[in-house]
């Protein structure tokens, strides 16, 4: 009986959003957060090579382009609902602004201050949704056992990178990466609620996906030459790798899954998971790098599941 009423409580609605994640969503979300992790250490890896701007560029130049083979792929109905005029124009170019801005804040940003200290900033993206998403849907704000929850998350996220506080201060100007930091969270959050407040949240997840990544590709393509960065004098076989797989798994396939599960679910709850992914980052070094693994990292990563599971509490039905 009760399976039969968790399944209507939770029946997509007219416009097919969910009010809780489900098991699938969840397993997706997971996956997301394994496959940005593993990303993190595949730009930290081919930034010795490929310049940062350089390397943004490509990676959203190339997954605009599989993104298109793969909505011509799927027929010329779907291909129409891709490239057809439907009014969501306004939000995908400044949805692609804030994606490319964001990116361009963590390249920029990292030269003055440390990685662990950058991602702290960056996944302060989930109070920027929590916060915004009540104006837009306010059948997605936060209880306070929800906002206990994204406290607790973040605190584990806090707890897992604190080590990055202890060691010597980065520069002089490490204070100006710290604030590109933020400015990356907030534009990440403002991205997601774009997608939900704008056009782009009632078309297919392909085409928003496609305003951010031709749109990036370009403002951060100019950024690229505006910053002097050359094209490398020669690409190894382990450069070509990595870029295939930000290109292709990172940037096309998990943002992809993003986007659809952001149209079709929560987008506050869904946004907590993403305080997953700099966990999975640091057991990515672990295993690729060689990074010590902690005890203070196994305490973070039981913080964060546990403050994800209070934000995904269903509201007491009144």
């Amino acid at each position: 009986m009760n399976t039969e009423q968790n399944k209507r409580d939770n029946s997509p609605a007219a416009d097919g959003r969910r009010p809780h994640l489900d098991g699938r969503a969840v397993a997706l979300l997971i996956g997301c957060c394994v496959i940005w992790g593993l990303g993190q250490v595949a730009t930290k890896l081919t930034l010795a090579e490929v310049p940062p701007l350089l390397q943004a560029t490509l990676r959203s130049a190339g997954a605009a382009l599989l993104l298109l083979a793969w909505s011509r792929w799927r027929g010329p109905d779907f291909w129409r609902s891709v490239v057809r005029h439907d009014g969501s124009a306004r939000g995908g170019w400044l949805a692609g602004g804030l994606f490319a801005a964001e990116f361009a804040c963590i390249f920029i940003g990292l030269q003055y201050t440390s990685a662990s200290r950058m991602v702290v900033f960056i996944y302060l993206a989930p109070f920027v949704v929590a916060l915004g998403m009540p104006f837009i849907a306010r059948s997605e704000k936060l209880g306070g056992w929800q906002l206990l929850g994204l406290v607790a998350a973040f605190a584990g996220v806090v707890w897992a990178f604190y080590e990055g506080f202890m060691r010597p201060t980065a520069g002089p100007k490490q204070w100006l990466g710290d604030a590109l930091g933020l400015c990356a969270a907030l534009l990440w959050g403002l991205t997601t609620l774009v997608l939900r407040g704008s056009r782009l949240g009632q078309v297919v997840p392909e085409k928003a996906l496609l305003w951010q990544l031709g749109v990036s590709a370009l403002a951060l393509g100019a950024a690229a030459v505006a910053a002097g960065e050359g094209w490398p004098q020669r690409w190894t076989g382990a450069a070509l790798g990595l870029m295939a797989f930000q290109t292709v798994v990172v940037t096309f396939a998990s943002y992809l899954v993003w986007f659809w599960l952001v149209r079709h679910y929560p987008a506050t709850r869904v946004a907590a998971f993403t305080l997953l992914t700099p966990v999975f980052g640091l057991l990515a070094g672990v295993g690729l790098l060689g990074e010590p693994l902690t005890v203070r990292l196994v305490l973070a990563l039981v913080a964060v599941c546990a403050g994800i599971a209070l934000v995904n509490l269903a509201p007491r039905r009144r």
